[in-house]
């Protein structure tokens, strides 16, 4: 598959199964037509992308002091939130063709500012209750900013892939890095730690209110695209036109669930991290505020990862030599994190961070250069992520109920280099040069 080829496949659509209205084509160039507040809205939003969810990693001992939770209690503060990261990425497609990407996204940001203040009532259900709405609200944001950008801007789909996954990933070092300073600010308050990100996402929904106002009764959609309709050609500068029949179900394709397996363990060990990183540093005594700066620092190195791997991955005909890479890269990581945790911490969140950033890029271009066609593509993505997600979140809750076993990080690190060894056998079927 050539680059144009590529580029133009680039961000699998939400939308790509429906075709737009007249009326939705005109509200979209109105929205073009104010590309400083369309622009201002993709940051912001993407800035949210990981943010509750890296505020949390280094006050975990914290929440869990004030709840009295055990280990494999406290995995389910992150792990909840991954679970329905994958349950939100089902009904994502169907809420974007139902009611239009602008409006549901507002309405995404509104729940995460919801969730994150349900997050921190008094109360160990609302703890989980909270994190139920804060996974879902980012599933939404997942799925549907790629597709946004893909309609909005098929001309640049790659330099925005750039802004937003840049923001999303400036947005979680930020948050990671503020969270134990925050909580000290705040009179040792995590509660206000966590809550004040509430903030962030109300300033993003502000951010997305005027595009919703411009595009207010023109987003709706004509008949869902057959199989004839999809053949036909383009749909204009409004949406992904879905060139390609309908074929047989991704769900069916050995190389689908390749790429899908691929991308949930990926996703697997970078939740771990993410939700015990900052606690296995602090475990072997570091301070917290140093484990949450070093924390940021492995989310701040994933962007070199991020941007380079897939710009690799597009110009080789089997990605093959690239699965070993970033594989290698977490499993030494891990390695470090075993034997010298604290004395080689900073070298040990770099090499992890380039190959967590390089995994997930990879895991997403893999998606694309599997799928022959724009609607393969949205279909596939949509599977990857859905059974991704559910896989990952096993892993936050093994991790901590493993941890709580045996009193140590041995084993739960253990099992995870297990699970770089599956990534990397299923990863190297992925990277054939083959399409679904």
């Amino acid at each position: 598959m050539s680059r144009p080829d590529v580029d133009r496949l680039l961000l699998p659509d939400a939308e790509a199964d429906v075709r737009p209205s007249p009326q939705g084509i005109a509200a979209r160039r109105a929205l073009l037509a104010h590309p400083v507040v369309l622009m201002v809205g993709i940051v912001l939003a993407s800035v949210n992308m990981r943010a509750a969810l890296a505020s949390v990693s280094p006050l975990v001992s914290d929440i869990s002091a004030s709840f009295g939770l055990s280990s494999t209690a406290s995995s389910l503060v992150t792990s909840v939130p991954v679970l329905f990261l994958g349950l939100g990425a089902l009904v994502a497609p169907w809420l974007a063709r139902r009611f239009g990407t602008e409006p549901v996204l507002l309405f995404a940001l509104l729940l995460l500012a919801v969730g994150i203040l349900v997050r921190v009532a008094p109360s160990a259900v609302a703890l989980y209750g909270g994190g139920v709405l804060v996974g879902t609200a980012i599933a939404l944001l997942n799925v549907l900013m790629p597709g946004l950008i893909k309609r909005d801007f098929p001309d640049r789909a790659a330099s925005m892939t750039s802004v937003y996954t840049g923001a999303m990933i400036a947005g979680a070092t930020v948050v990671a890095a503020s969270s134990v300073p925050l909580e000290k600010a705040f009179g040792d308050s995590w509660e206000a730690s966590l809550a004040v990100w509430s903030l962030l996402a109300v300033l993003a929904a502000v951010a997305w209110l005027p595009q919703v106002l411009i595009a207010r009764g023109r987003t709706g959609h004509e008949v869902r695209v057959t199989s004839g309709a999809a053949a036909s050609g383009s749909t204009g500068t409004g949406g992904a036109a879905a060139s390609a029949s309908p074929g047989r179900s991704v769900w069916r394709s050995a190389l689908a669930w390749q790429v899908t397996f691929f991308m949930g363990l990926q996703s697997l060990w970078s939740y771990v991290l993410i939700a015990w990183m900052p606690t296995i540093f602090t475990d072997h005594g570091m301070s917290r505020s140093t484990a949450g700066v070093i924390f940021a620092f492995n989310n701040l190195i994933q962007v070199a990862g991020a941007f380079a791997v897939p710009l690799l991955a597009g110009r080789m005909r089997s990605q093959r030599p690239l699965i070993v890479l970033v594989t290698s890269l977490v499993a030494a990581g891990y390695v470090g994190l075993m034997v010298a945790p604290v004395s080689g911490a900073w070298l040990w969140a770099g090499v992890l961070g380039i190959g967590q950033g390089g995994a997930v890029g990879l895991a997403l271009t893999l998606i694309v250069l599997r799928s022959g066609d724009a609607r393969t593509a949205a279909r596939l993505s949509g599977m990857a992520q859905t059974v991704g997600y559910l896989l990952a979140a096993i892993g936050p809750f093994a991790a901590g109920a493993v941890h709580q076993a045996t009193g140590g990080w041995t084993v739960p690190i253990a099992l995870v280099l297990g699970v770089c060894a599956a990534a990397l056998a299923v990863g190297l079927f992925a990277a054939r040069d083959r399409t679904v």
